[in-house]
């Protein structure tokens, strides 16, 4: 649990730099670049005897999903909404993450839904200052919740497939998914995007490269690396535990809004209780 709640407390930043920053460049570019980080410092430590062709393809395929869809996806939405809208329309993550996991063990524990919908709840609870809202509200939405399935299918599938090979270590094989990542955020760009028009200053360069390092490679190896190490439940509700976090960075330390009410911050402070219990649930282990 260590590694997820590390994890969240970075990427509750992750939200207003590339919202604030980087909203203004073209997400399948951004993508494409922050993979790209991401994949070259994993690539020396991979272990292309050890893993089978077949797993390298399933890896691969993990990576695609979870991080070159999500990617496109998640980057793509701060063209219509906010970040702080962004990381409240995440809301839904957890349930997906607990249902995928379930459907994969055609099994159903109904102590992990109860931690989805409590995490969901909490995260509901906290929403963002009235006020207006530009650009497409409901394509904001759609896009986060493509975001949101595909990186909670990528946790559960690597979660999987870690558990049924437990002699290869984390490291040796992560850069097969970033591989996978990269290539779907590449091609996507070489698609839809005018790379000739893009341009990118300085700071902009520098919070790519640290999005690129340190949001994007190491945090997703040790988001999966805790993914394997815990119940499926409690995996479910951190996916949430980073909302009030990236709610109240964006809102106050990247400007997003003036000031809170006392009815603002009695719902912030009621949405972390509830998702406090999510986790708490989510830690007990079924049989």
């Amino acid at each position: 649990m260590f590694y997820l709640a590390a994890v969240s407390l970075v990427w509750a930043f992750s939200f207003g730099l590339t919202g604030k920053y980087l909203s203004g460049i073209d997400s399948f570019v951004v993508s494409t670049i922050r993979l790209g980080i991401a994949l070259a410092i994993f690539l020396p430590f991979l272990k292309w005897k050890q893993v089978k062709p077949r797993d390298q393809a399933k890896l691969i395929f993990c990576g695609a999903i979870q991080f070159g869809l999500m990617y496109v996806s998640y980057i793509k939405a701060y063209q219509f909404i906010p970040s702080h809208l962004v990381a409240l329309f995440s809301v839904l993550t957890p349930i997906y993450v607990v249902l995928i996991g379930d459907l994969q063990n055609r099994s159903l524990r109904p102590i992990y839904l109860l931690a989805g919908f409590l995490s969901v709840s909490g995260a509901a609870v906290i929403r963002a200052r009235g006020g207006p809202v530009e650009g497409n509200l409901w394509i904001g939405f759609g896009l986060m919740q493509i975001a949101g399935f595909a990186f909670a299918f990528g946790q559960v599938y690597y979660r999987q497939w870690k558990a049924a090979h437990p002699a290869i270590m984390d490291h040796q094989a992560f850069g097969f998914l970033y591989l996978g990542g990269f290539f779907f955020a590449l091609i996507s760009s070489l698609m839809l995007s005018d790379w000739s028009s893009v341009s990118i200053n300085f700071d902009q360069w520098k919070i790519l490269l640290y999005l690129g390092a340190i949001a994007s490679g190491v945090g997703f190896f040790l988001w999966n690396k805790g993914a394997t190490v815990t119940t499926v439940g409690t995996l479910g509700a951190f996916n949430n535990v980073v909302i009030p976090l990236a709610i109240m960075v964006s809102l106050f330390v990247f400007g997003e809004v003036a000031g809170i009410s006392a009815e603002d911050t009695i719902r912030l402070v009621i949405g972390s209780i509830l998702i406090g219990s999510a986790v708490w649930i989510g830690r007990r282990r079924i049989a």
